[in-house]
């Protein structure tokens, strides 16, 4: 009799498929081969996760109606629509932009559904309309015309710091570690944390780093490292070259040498690894420039993966040998020396906010929060601040040779797009960067401040004192000297 994984692998279910369960705890099997059989498998993790939770939302709504999914008209999804962004009963109504997020998780499923003739109708009805360039573009009639296409928020370095701080290393409201404080690896969670806001990495491609993609410092020292981001991970498919500066590089090597040792000790203990359903034992790793890793799995059976093609789920079950025994290359680990999933951050980061709130409620007017994507918000905005400064103040150009550089190695907008991987220079500029979009303007029309020994030039200081002007001028940037209140008297 065949096993449940044997079944699950000659049904086509993989590791991370989603299983979506009736009411009555039934499983459609038309939604398990959309799920593990389409295109929708092939979606990012974090889409899959989001897609799966609209699918839900829609089909309980169906399941009050006494209908399943295959049952829905483009009424139901009228009414839905209505409930979800307009109903004053719905106390969790959202906006525009969710709105059409779950409008697309559905329009995928059930033009798929369409053509494979599993409903009589699709209830996504569709309109056409001309693009600015002339071509014809299909949307679906319930899409939000007037979404807002991003809810972006920043914290400014010190504001960050603050965060880091109170909120995952337990300081009090006066910056000393609170008593009776026991961080579950604070190491760990602060290190991430510092990676993000340093290199402007997502939060997938940075939670799925190998322990040999991560760069290391060297004798003599550095103030930035460069590493590679293998294109199956990131959100284009394209490689990226990502840099962190030397203390968070020191960072993540201390969280490798303390607490994920020991946790990878207590594990070895225990026969942890030996018992994982599926590992994979890299024995070698070949090539300079485009590594091979060679691996064998536990039934003795020899591969080999380039690391550039090592997706996320590959990436959980490799191990090296170790002085001890087997070791996951999987850098981020949790208490029990297993592979810290990706998705697992986002608590991280909303208990912290949440600690931050406690502890500062009173001291500061607003406490700051910080998800892994607003780090990369804020890593975006303080290297343009930087690199505007870099060029225009440091560097002591005319105008001429300023547009002359930029010739040459380009706008500091495009070096921020580069940084940040995106196909578009109008998703770093309209969203990423909407406070500064202006920033070249704002420098000058600003003053320069005198620094020490006479002349104009960049200072840490000069940028912490843009970056206020900034904050307080615009939405959505945390910036805590411009909000702190006098503490209460008792």
């Amino acid at each position: 009799m065949e096993d449940l994984s044997e079944r699950e692998d000659r049904l086509g279910i993989h590791p991370g498929d989603p299983i979506m369960l009736s009411p009555d705890y039934r499983i459609d099997e038309l939604l398990s081969l959309y799920l593990c059989r389409s295109g929708f498998a092939k979606l990012a993790p974090e889409t899959k996760r989001n897609y799966t939770d609209d699918y839900c939302l829609f089909f309980d709504f169906l399941w009050g109606r006494g209908k399943v999914w295959n049952q829905a008209t483009d009424d139901d999804l009228a009414d839905f629509e209505y409930w979800r962004t307009r109903a004053s009963a719905n106390p969790g109504k959202v906006g525009g932009s969710r709105w059409n997020r779950g409008l697309a998780a559905l329009t995928r499923l059930y033009e798929w559904a369409e053509r494979r003739e599993h409903v009589v109708r699709n209830p996504v009805q569709m309109r056409d309309f001309i693009g600015r360039t002339g071509e014809v573009i299909r949307v679906p009639r319930a899409r939000a015309k007037y979404a807002k296409t991003s809810d972006v928020h920043w914290l400014t370095p010190r504001t960050f710091r603050l965060w880091v701080n109170v909120g995952l290393r337990g300081h009090t409201a006066q910056g000393v570690p609170a008593a009776g404080w026991v961080g579950r690896l604070e190491d760990r969670n602060a290190a991430f944390a510092d990676l993000l806001l340093s290199s402007g990495m997502r939060l997938t491609e940075a939670a799925s780093l190998l322990t040999i993609e991560m760069p290391r410092t060297r004798l003599g020292g550095a103030r930035y490292y460069a590493g590679r981001l293998a294109p199956v991970v990131t959100k284009s498919k394209r490689a990226r070259t990502f840099y962190a500066a030397a203390p968070v590089v020191g960072g993540v090597e201390g969280y490798v040498e303390s607490s994920r040792a020991d946790a990878i000790r207590r594990a070895q203990a225990k026969g942890r690894y030996e018992s994982l359903p599926r590992m994979r034992l890299v024995t070698k790793v070949a090539g300079l420039r485009k590594k091979v890793l060679h691996w064998r799995d536990q039934d003795g059976v020899e591969g080999r993966t380039p690391l550039t093609e090592a997706d996320v789920s590959e990436r959980l079950t490799l191990f090296i040998e170790g002085s001890a025994g087997p070791e996951p290359l999987w850098l981020w680990l949790n208490e029990s020396g297993l592979p810290f999933r990706p998705a697992s951050w986002e608590n991280v980061f909303r208990t912290a906010s949440l600690r931050c709130a406690e502890v500062l409620d009173g001291v500061v007017a607003e406490p700051p929060y910080c998800t892994p994507h607003m780090a990369r918000h804020s890593f975006a905005l303080f290297m343009l601040v930087v690199l505007h400064h870099v060029l225009d103040l440091r560097m002591g150009l005319t105008p001429e040779e300023r547009r002359d550089f930029r010739l040459l190695y380009g706008d500091p907008w495009r070096m921020v797009q580069d940084l940040l991987g995106h196909a578009q220079l109008e998703t770093t500029r309209e969203i990423y960067l909407a406070p500064v979009s202006d920033l070249q303007l704002r420098s000058l029309m600003a003053e320069p401040e005198p620094v020490e020994g006479g002349g104009e030039g960049w200072s840490q200081d000069r940028v912490t004192s843009l970056l206020a002007r900034i904050a307080e001028e615009s939405e959505g940037i945390q910036d805590i000297d411009a909000k702190l209140v006098p503490a209460v008297s008792a």
